[in-house]
């Protein structure tokens, strides 16, 4: 297995996560309109599934919410994806450098992997070379028999606490943002999504 594991810059425009996914799964970073109504469809199909209880508001108000470009995915959204691509998707963690595993217990042949911030998803790819094209990255692993990825696992922790190294991650409940239109601070992930919502600002950036 020749290759090195990259971390691939999705743009921060809050749908990070869906063109996350469609990169990894199709080498498509402009897929998130079409992924947000799969979930949307997905969600509306099966209420008793997906209830209030377990989106956290009523079926329909999350299938509107989710249709919002403004509006980030996560846990639940991760699982639907996995399911509908017929793969797990590996999301590691770089402040904990835990790995979930979604669309685990299935017995997906193919696994995909993303890296998390604390808000931000990026894409997982092996690249020949440093410096290689995007476009030979291999994005979806074969899943062996111990149901792991063998080598690859271990070249992707390793990135993964190189990132938490550099701390290259966002510590949700206790970090401070500036908002990069009006600059006023925010305290945690809380306050920034409040400030998003009463504003329409989005781009924050970290300062300490």
């Amino acid at each position: 297995m020749e290759g090195t594991i990259v971390r691939r810059v999705i743009p921060s425009d809050n749908s990070c996560l869906f063109n996350a996914v469609g990169y990894i799964m199709e080498h498509d970073k402009h897929k998130a309109p079409e992924l947000r109504q799969v979930i949307a469809a997905t969600v509306a199909s099966d209420p008793k599934k997906y209830s209030e209880a377990f989106l956290g508001k009523p079926n329909e108000e999350y299938c509107a919410w989710i249709l919002n470009p403004e509006k980030w995915g996560g846990a639940i959204e991760l699982s639907i994806l996995a399911e509908y691509y017929g793969r797990e998707i590996a999301a590691y963690d770089i402040q904990t450098t835990r790995c979930d595993l979604y669309g685990q217990g299935k017995n997906y042949q193919e696994r995909v992997m993303l890296i998390y911030d604390g808000l931000h998803y990026d894409a997982l790819a092996m690249s020949p070379s440093d410096g290689a094209p995007e476009e030979f990255d291999q994005t979806i692993f074969a899943v062996r028999n111990d149901r792991t990825l063998g080598p690859v696992e271990g070249l992707t922790l390793n990135l993964v606490k190189e990132q938490q190294r550099k701390r290259s991650y966002t510590d949700t409940a206790n970090f401070t943002l500036r908002c990069g239109v009006c600059q006023i601070g925010v305290i945690g992930q809380k306050e920034a999504v409040q400030h998003a919502e009463a504003t329409g600002h989005v781009n924050f950036q970290e300062y300490k």
